[in-house]
């Protein structure tokens, strides 16, 4: 994967909660933001989703992609991008780890666009995505569980 932006945040839910919520990924319309509608398209032999495609509108930039997705280990979920319209990467990750408090959560991204686009500005809009992302699992992950 290319280089790519990081962020964190700490969240009051075993990360049993936070992955469900992670790995939900057709509930995605209801909590974050910009994906407006999610259908998976494929699943592995435990059930859990190994592709899916999304409609997405983040203002100056709407698409629909497809993601594959893999899952290294009981606490991280990886994915790459297959298709997409508007970009030539969204790869990224989701880490997930046990504190006292309930779960740590970081999320890791890579974004390319077909159209030009300056380094800096592409690591804003990565920012961006990160923390709507990581603030939108938080509230509904911590709504769920309460």
């Amino acid at each position: 994967m290319s280089e790519r932006t990081k962020s964190s945040i700490d969240i009051a839910a075993p990360p049993e909660a936070v992955l469900r919520v992670i790995t939900d990924f057709e509930a995605y319309p209801e909590w974050a933001g910009e994906v407006k509608e999610a259908r998976v398209q494929e699943r592995d032999d435990a059930g859990r989703a190994t592709r899916a495609w999304y409609r997405m509108d983040a203002g100056a930039l709407r698409d629909e992609h497809t993601l594959a997705y893999e899952y290294p280990s009981d606490v991280e979920v990886r994915w790459t991008l297959v298709s997409s319209n508007m970009m030539r990467a969204l790869d990224g990750s989701y880490l997930v780890e046990a504190t006292e408090a309930g779960s740590h959560v970081t999320y890791q991204l890579a974004v390319d666009v077909k159209l030009p686009m300056v380094g800096l500005l592409k690591r804003k809009v990565e920012k961006l995505i990160i923390d709507r992302a990581l603030s939108g699992l938080k509230k509904r992950v911590e709504a769920i569980s309460a």
